[in-house]
């Protein structure tokens, strides 16, 4: 399996890259600034020279005539910066008065200032400053090789840009340093992350309560929170359902020998009666139990839209409605109109099908079942009038018909009900002698574009 990329050198690699663009760009500027500065270091230096040799030159620089060319000795140019210099010097009729350096005398007519100019032969290029004297009976020249001048510029600038040319792997090894370093805290919330017991309600602790961290630790916790929550219901609901199919099954078995050591008659006819009832029972549990696992499959995947709990609640009754009136039930529907939700449509209906259902299956003939909307309350209940038992007239309304609704399906309706925001009041008294399921919905959510 392939390791998983290093989110430190992904981190590193980026920090570099961009620190070597910064880094070639002051290398590139900083080399052309010295050798700008290196051309402008050395056009001073013969300005100041003729500054110094004009004066003489005025008194009178070879009064006996052109002087030989004096002989540099290379060992006497000791250092970086010493320039081989041409002093050149006329009379105002363009007589050579003077000459010296290794240079060839230039034209006479070579303009004052700074002038490049090719001389000898082969041609060299030289850079040469001229100017009078203030009378303008004396003009020197001072000349300087164009390929010395380029070679100290040269220098210059590599001396300049030398300590980039080490910073940037001293920069980078600091910098992975910092980064590692900097990263710890990202390394022991992953430590303790793996740590997580699924079984233990143990939270995980931001690292110094680092502000960029603490929002990635907000989540875990909620999610462990939510993992924990989920886990409780779901064991409260194996007890449940232990103790919910524990009854039925050992009826069924119970009935069952019954049915087999019992003589053909009514006796047997009881027996098989019972055991087809805890039969049904067992699988009503079952149905419940793939309900519940439903809501949670949900809870945990799907995400919430809106729909018309009015259409939903319409869609039940009339697929209730027929089986309702066949076992002498009146199944009704009250509501003004739409009412709009955020949610889960098959959850929602699941959970008015399980409120119906058990309306109609623990109530005797002849009561009336309504299911009631009102979105002004953002409530909705499925109310009945329980009647008394058949065959006891004459009985106290203490009597009436206590419905079993206290079992799974209440559960799904519950679960459905917090999976919403929503409120599940069981069992809640009516006047006229009726009771009603009501489940409370929160504030209305603003609408979801289209």
């Amino acid at each position: 399996m392939r390791p998983a990329p290093s989110l430190t050198r992904h981190l590193l690699a980026w920090v570099l890259g961009a620190l070597t663009i910064v880094w070639a760009t002051f290398i590139v500027v900083g080399y052309k600034t010295g050798e700008h500065e290196a051309d402008e270091l050395t056009d001073g230096h013969l300005a100041s020279v003729s500054s110094l040799l004009l004066p003489l030159a005025q008194g009178g620089l070879a009064p006996n005539g052109v002087p030989p060319r004096m002989i540099a000795k290379p060992e006497l140019k000791a250092h970086d910066y010493q320039s081989s210099l041409t002093v050149v010097v006329w009379d105002a009729q363009g007589r050579l008065l003077s000459h010296t350096g290794d240079a060839p005398a230039p034209p006479f007519e070579v303009p004052e200032g700074f002038a490049s100019v090719s001389l000898g032969t082969p041609a060299q290029a030289w850079r040469a400053f001229s100017r009078w004297d203030p009378a303008r009976t004396v003009k020197l020249t001072v000349m300087l090789s164009e390929a010395e001048r380029d070679e100290l510029a040269a220098d210059i600038a590599e001396q300049v840009t030398e300590p980039g040319l080490w910073l940037l792997p001293v920069v980078a090894l600091l910098l992975g340093l910092a980064i590692h370093r900097g990263l710890k805290p990202l390394r022991e919330l992953a430590h303790d992350v793996h740590a997580l017991d699924p079984h233990r309600a143990h939270k995980v602790q931001a690292p110094g309560r680092y502000e960029e961290l603490a929002a990635a630790v907000d989540a875990i916790n909620r999610l462990v929170d939510r993992y924990q929550l989920v886990l409780t219901r779901e064991r409260a609901l194996a007890n449940e359902i232990a103790h919910e199919l524990r009854t039925p099954l050992a009826s069924i078995a119970l009935q069952a020998r019954s049915v087999q050591d019992a003589p053909p008659g009514p006796s047997q006819a009881a027996a098989v009666a019972r055991l087809q009832e805890d039969a049904l029972r067992a699988g009503d549990v079952l149905a419940q139990l793939l309900a519940l696992a439903r809501t949670s499959r949900a809870e945990l995947d799907e995400a919430a839209q809106q729909l018309d709990l009015d259409a939903v609640a319409r869609r039940v009754v009339s697929e209730f409605a027929p089986d309702a009136h066949a076992g002498g039930r009146e199944l009704g529907l009250a509501s003004p109109g739409p009412f709009p939700v955020s949610g889960h449509p098959v959850l929602l209906e699941l959970a008015l099908r399980n409120l119906v259902q058990n309306a109609l299956a623990h109530t005797p003939p002849g009561t009336q079942v309504e299911v009631e909307l009102d979105p002004a309350a953002r409530s909705l209940q499925v109310s009945d009038d329980g009647p008394l038992r058949a065959g006891a007239p004459g009985e106290a309304a203490s009597a009436r018909v206590q419905p079993l609704r206290l079992g799974l399906g209440h559960r799904v309706v519950e679960k459905v009900a917090a999976l919403h925001g929503a409120t599940f009041e069981p069992d809640v008294r009516l006047p006229g002698e009726r009771r009603a399921w009501r489940i409370l919905f929160p504030a209305s959510a603003p609408q979801l574009q289209a």
